[in-house]
């Protein structure tokens, strides 16, 4: 087993412009609508972005790994989400995403199948979808 540790952080001010450090800092922030300045992508658009950049990734890593001539990989990904819910003005349901589905196009000399079960194998080594998919230990501590 390799455990590595990544790290990241954010942090935010009078407004909802969030800055976030990483290995390649961005801005998040709300529309206008909903009380920013719409000067980035929102936490829900994010996190959703997470899992075609993987899905791309590891793909690439698959077919580099056993030789396949992976012209491009194209993913879309759409998420249901109770709104309500994280608003406050319910307690029924749950914050996250109810359901999320990925639409992924494979642009390789493969057969249909061949890329059902390339796809299968990409899904299983992605770490996002396995985050998004099972339970991890989340840890949240106040410190000084």
């Amino acid at each position: 087993m390799a455990i590595s540790t990544i790290k990241v952080g954010a942090s935010i001010k009078h407004t909802f412009r969030t800055e976030v450090t990483c290995s390649h800092p961005f801005v998040i922030d709300q529309p206008k609508a909903g009380g920013g300045n719409d000067e980035g992508p929102n936490p829900l658009e994010v996190f959703l972005t997470a899992l075609p950049a993987c899905i791309c990734a590891i793909g690439r890593i698959v077919a580099n790994q056993r030789r396949i001539k992976l012209n491009g990989i194209e993913v879309s990904v759409e998420g249901d989400i109770d709104k309500d819910y994280l608003m406050g003005k319910t307690t029924e349901g749950r914050a996250g995403y109810t359901e999320i589905r990925s639409y992924v196009k494979i642009d390789a000399d493969m057969t249909e199948e061949e890329k059902k079960a390339f796809l299968r194998d990409v899904e299983a080594r992605c770490p996002i979808a396995d985050n998004m998919a099972n339970k991890s230990t989340i840890i949240a501590e106040v410190v000084k």
